[in-house]
């Protein structure tokens, strides 16, 4: 679950993490207050689950209350298009109004899970206010990496090689290893699959904060944190995602025109891999699970069938808890409701196959069925080639 950059900063405040003084608003009158109480000068950030919000003018100083309201006029409600918002941007629903400060360094301190170590990785860099991800390509030489073993947690030998990584003055080394401290400790106790301060900033006096904050908290850790819920933001979220996760499903909309529904993330990979392999490109990802019933497996197919980019939908099931009768029990019943007229492929394998197999067979349907994943990939991705070409 993504949440805006005020409710990080929020949680790294209460962690220790030093922040800048700040106000949301959701009225440019509201804006306006907001400034005079942080002294006039502030800077206004749209709130919008989305980077490169400065270069979209989503990020705006003002000198005077006055300013700020004006500012906040044009910002709220608009749409900001950045290069991670895709080409109808996000509306600009609240701005968070911050103090300003006199930036004289800019890092970088971020956590993240490596997945082939199979732990967190803390990385810091004293080449922040840029993409991290432009260093590690351009110059990898400026990221000071540490991967921390779950077994020993974060220490001390951890925390001097980190700060050492940020080239700091002697005078703010300690406050920088109590800041990396708070952020592992954010990351661990919120269940984080990302936290990250781009810039960290020095400022002219000498002070360490956040300027920037993000904190993604991973989904299949949400039970253990009520307290988190009330900070989704549906809104932000693509209507399609949010459909699916009111039924315990998980979508992912992606960019090219097969439809893919899949039962668990692995099968979800190497389905998306083999459209790939073949030619084509997957439109999304609908991932039942386990044990979906055949209602679910109906909202499912709904739900796919509803991003218009799909051309063609790709089924590949296999049947374990989830009987492959119980998977066309539900594909034949959204069929004929929607009268959808894409072509649709199935493979399956697994519990009742040859039962499911028969059931499509019999329904009437037009129903393209496959024995390899292989195949299927490849009769998909033909269809969805032809239906564009018409």
């Amino acid at each position: 679950m993504k949440i805006h950059e005020f409710q990080a900063k929020a949680i790294l405040g209460a962690y220790g993490v030093p922040i800048p003084k700040g106000e949301v608003a959701t009225t440019p009158a509201e804006a306006r207050d907001a400034a005079e109480r942080l002294g006039g000068a502030v800077v206004l950030k749209a709130q919008i689950h989305a980077g490169g919000r400065g270069k979209a003018g989503g990020v705006q100083l003002a000198s005077s209350p006055q300013e700020a309201e004006g500012i906040a006029q044009r910002l709220i409600g608009s749409r900001l298009v950045t290069h991670q918002t895709g080409r109808e941007g996000k509306v600009v629903k609240r701005i968070l109004v911050e103090e300003q400060l006199a930036v004289g360094r800019e890092l970088y301190a971020g956590i993240v899970l490596d997945h082939q170590a199979a732990r967190p990785v803390i990385m810091v860099s004293a080449a922040g206010g840029v993409e991290i991800e432009a260093v590690a390509a351009t110059d990898p030489g400026q990221i000071s990496r540490v991967v921390v073993d779950p077994a020993i947690q974060l220490q001390p030998f951890h925390i001097r090689r980190l700060v050492a990584g940020l080239a700091l003055p002697p005078s703010i080394r300690r406050t920088a290893g109590g800041l990396l401290s708070a952020l592992y400790r954010a990351f661990q106790e919120k269940d984080c699959s990302l936290v990250e301060i781009n810039p960290l900033v020095v400022t002219t006096d000498g002070s360490l904060l956040a300027l920037d904050a993000k904190l993604n908290v991973d989904d299949n850790a949400m039970f253990r944190h009520p307290e988190l819920a009330a900070l989704r933001d549906p809104d932000e979220e693509l209507p399609l995602e949010v459909e699916a996760s009111r039924f315990g499903l998980n979508y992912i909309k992606l960019n090219g025109t097969v439809g893919c529904m899949v039962n668990g993330a692995g099968l979800a990979m190497a389905t998306m891999d083999l459209v790939k392999l073949v030619g084509g490109e997957p439109a999304n990802f609908l991932d039942v699970g386990g044990g979906a019933s055949a209602d679910q497996i109906e909202r499912a197919f709904r739900i796919l069938v509803s991003d218009r980019s799909v051309k063609a939908v790709l089924i590949n099931i296999f049947g374990g808890i989830l009987r492959c009768d119980r998977l066309a029990e539900g594909v034949i019943r959204a069929a004929r409701a929607l009268q959808v007229s894409w072509p649709i492929v199935l493979r399956m394998e697994g519990t009742n196959v040859d039962e499911g197999k028969r059931m499509l067979a019999e329904s009437g349907l037009n129903f393209i069925t496959a024995d390899g994943m292989q195949e299927a990939a490849e009769l998909a991705v033909n269809a969805a080639k032809a239906t564009v070409c018409g």
